[in-house]
């Protein structure tokens, strides 16, 4: 039997929560709520490069179905991909054959329209923020779905362009980083406003089943994260730590259970570590089957780090492994969960949770509501971390994180980690720890 609950209270102790679990049977998408977005935006254009790929496609069919009226551009550079995209999200849709690299091609696609999507990854080692550096001149509204930490600071480093053309910016958007970063805000926010300790620890543990029906580009980028060193903080300070070392087996709660996660180099560290002020920050990823880790671990053991960095090198494995992953996919499934835990000097730990059945269509709701929240005005001039007041209004934070939270299977923010973990140990009298 399907079970399901709702709770949103706001004030000092706000909390955030949805779960639900329903039957087995043929996979399919989950509804999404229709929003009605301001007059003025309503029909707004919003260009997504890399519409044909998993998170890019996946974006756009949310957005479809979150505002019918939007008009959705598809960029990318196969026609035939794009045009078939089209079919499938409408009459309000076209395609627009981008080349990211071909400054002219770029400026063309951004030209008539108000916002631009960025799901071209993978962003390792990206030497500009290109598609960034164009919304700014065609002073266009800007999102992407960067994860890596040099490009993200890099992309930070046009803060004074962007003010100066009334363009907002959010790098970093999208599930994670992103919807992880705004619950990292949220804990943080929570705890200051009770006022009984202050925060002092934060940790984000994520999982994925598989390669999570996100196509070659999670796996370009997984191994070309394995070349670089981790940072985390401790205690202020910066530290550097092997990467894919670390282990710790981390409950995700209901529908995901206990799974190991690892240490990688993941910018949320130190966005979170900067903005938020939260003197310890580490961030730990894990995936399934079990034998995926252990071949991870393998190849920061046996590959040099330059081979790792090497983005033609990391191509060619991705062609190698690419075929065995999909294989392995049809079983390991594409489950995603992010498990986000605050420690506070009083002793209280709250976490948040989030998990869902497929990150293929998660991630598109998570950067959907990324794009609903620029258009309706919740991003000021500037270019910002999705944890910053500037890239999403304090009082959006709840608004965004329900809308990507449709479809989870758990969601819950502001909790001790017994209320949502799998089996809490009972120490007598009704107290859990």
């Amino acid at each position: 039997m399907a079970r399901f609950c709702l709770q949103l209270n706001t004030g000092a102790g706000r909390n955030l929560a949805v779960a639900s679990a329903g039957g087995t049977g043929k996979r399919k998408s989950s509804p999404i709520e229709r929003v009605e977005l301001p007059e003025k935006v309503k029909n707004s254009r919003v260009l997504v490069l890399g519409g044909t790929g998993r998170v890019g496609g996946s974006t756009a069919l949310a957005l479809s179905k979150f505002c019918p009226d939007l008009r959705i551009v598809v960029g990318g550079r196969n026609r035939d991909k794009g045009d078939a995209m089209v079919t499938q999200l409408g009459n309000n849709a076209e395609f627009a054959q981008v080349d990211i690299n071909d400054s002219k091609s770029l400026d063309k696609a951004l030209k008539e329209v108000d916002l631009v999507v960025n799901t071209a990854g993978p962003f390792q080692q990206s030497e500009k923020c290109t598609v960034l550096e164009s919304a700014i001149q065609n002073k266009t509204a800007y999102l992407d779905v960067c994860d890596d930490m040099s490009y993200a600071f890099r992309a930070k480093s046009y803060m004074k362009r962007a003010v100066e053309a009334n363009i907002p910016a959010i790098t970093t958007g999208g599930i994670y980083p992103g919807v992880s970063n705004v619950m990292a805000a949220e804990l943080v926010s929570a705890a200051k406003s009770e006022g009984k300790g202050e925060p002092q620890r934060l940790r984000f543990y994520y999982y994925t089943a598989g390669s999570g029906g996100a196509g070659p580009t999670i796996l370009s980028t997984s191994f070309l994260l394995l070349g670089e060193e981790v940072v985390a903080y401790n205690r202020g300070e910066k530290i550097k730590l092997k990467p894919y070392s670390g282990m710790l087996n981390i409950d995700f709660g209901l529908g995901i259970g206990k799974k190991d996660v690892f240490l990688l180099n993941l910018p949320e560290v130190r966005s979170i570590h900067e903005i938020l002020g939260v003197p310890t920050v580490s961030a730990r990823f894990g995936t399934a089957p079990f034998f995926w880790n252990w071949g991870m671990v393998a190849m920061t053991y046996l590959l040099p780090a330059e081979t790792l960095r090497d983005r033609s090198k990391v191509e060619q494995l991705v062609q190698l492994f690419d075929p065995l992953v999909r294989k392995v996919d049809g079983f390991a499934g594409e489950r995603v969960s992010m498990r986000v835990d605050l420690d506070c000097s009083d002793g209280r730990s709250r976490i948040g949770i989030f998990s869902h059945k497929r990150l293929s269509e998660s991630v598109g709701i998570s950067t959907a509501a990324f794009v609903l929240a620029i258009l309706e005005g919740s991003t000021q001039p500037g270019v910002w971390f999705p944890e910053e007041a500037g890239g999403i209004a304090i009082e959006a934070r709840e608004t965004l994180l329900k809308r990507a939270a449709q479809g989870t299977i758990n969601f819950a923010m502001n909790k001790a980690p017994w209320m949502v973990e799998t089996n809490p140990k009972e120490l007598g009298f009704g107290i859990y720890v």
